[in-house]
């Protein structure tokens, strides 16, 4: 499977994700426990791993597996940082639309270049710097609120909790991101096996996040386990669905590509949601708005595009090479 399918459905689904968990509310509020949804989704896909992960042990080629504890325990930390963002997404949706959403994601571009930076040793060129920097401008611009003829209280269109929440969770996401790619690419271990580590311990630390809420809440709707459906309808499985998909999406890049792939995939998905939701939520489509995708855009190209079509190089170097000749045989004579 190459990996620009892999990023293109990964664009897919993320850009379904913020739209279907919209859609799952009823008058703005969660009729379900938005909790249950990430566990769940962590049991879909240590399910489909585990599955994945059977076919590939009876097959003739045993897969690799490490299974000392000091290697196994590595996959806790990941686990903590997705069950706080996963939960961080449900509150930031609360307060901002899922155009919104989508294009303050595009901060974890900037937070990944720097970890990557950081942590996993990864160098990026000026140009791929400057087209991170590029990517913050243009997110940053589609959130400035115009001011027509309604009285302009504010810069933004969001309440603040909603743009405090989008840059925690995207700090999350590329935390997360990079921690788990350098698991995924520390030993050859099966892709199937290093998921149902991760999502064990997810299901696990999700699991223990509901007996928390059961606590703290004195009981009084009783057990988490009794009404884990509570609430649930059609688009809501829809959301469990998509969370887990995008995951198991997400792990497959971190193993054979990078996060660079991933962010620059879901970052795509911005272009989606603002179409699907200037038609489902009769959102607006800014002048702001539209030079921030704009802006997104270009940095794309700038990141990825080879450096002959940003840079005139071929013509540059025919020219160089002429003149060189011309001056050895000036030599010579």
């Amino acid at each position: 499977m190459q990996w620009y399918f892999v990023a293109a459905l990964l664009t897919l689904l993320t850009s379904s994700q913020g739209i279907l968990t919209t859609l799952s509310q009823t008058n703005g509020r969660y009729k379900y426990d938005y909790a249950t949804v990430p566990f769940l989704a962590e049991i879909f896909k240590l399910l489909v791993s585990g599955f994945f992960l059977w076919r590939e042990i009876k097959s003739q080629s045993s897969p690799r597996m490490t299974t000392e504890w000091k290697a196994v325990r590595l996959f806790v930390v990941p686990s903590i940082i997705y069950l706080v963002h996963n939960n961080v997404q449900f509150a930031t949706l609360t307060y901002v639309d899922p155009s919104t959403y989508q294009i303050m994601g595009n901060l974890k571009i900037v937070t990944t270049g720097i970890l990557f930076r950081l942590f996993l040793k990864r160098k990026l060129s000026n140009l791929q710097w400057l087209a991170i920097i590029l990517l913050a401008v243009g997110t940053t611009t589609s959130q400035v609120k115009g001011c027509g003829e309604a009285s302009c209280d504010s810069l933004f269109s969001a309440p603040i909790q909603g743009y405090v929440l989008g840059i925690l969770s995207a700090c999350l996401s590329a935390l997360a991101g990079v921690y788990t790619e350098y698991l995924m690419k520390k030993n050859n271990d099966s892709l199937y096996w290093q998921n149902v580590q991760l999502y064990a311990f997810g299901a696990m630390f999700n699991c223990a996040r509901l007996l928390w809420d059961d606590y703290s809440g004195g009981y009084e709707k009783g057990p988490w386990w009794q009404r884990l459906l509570n609430g649930y309808t059609f688009t809501t499985w829809m959301v469990v669905l998509n969370l887990g998909s995008t995951g198991l999406l997400v792990s497959w890049l971190m193993k054979f590509a990078d996060n660079i792939v991933k962010v620059y995939s879901t970052s795509m998905a911005m272009l989606l949601t603002t179409v699907l939701s200037v038609y489902l939520f009769n959102s607006q489509l800014t002048v702001q708005l539209f030079l921030g995708i704009i802006i997104c855009m270009i940095s794309l190209h700038m990141y990825f595009a080879p450096v002959r079509m940003l840079v005139d190089l071929p013509a540059t170097s025919k020219s160089v090479s002429s003149t060189l000749k011309e001056v050895t045989v000036e030599n010579h004579e």
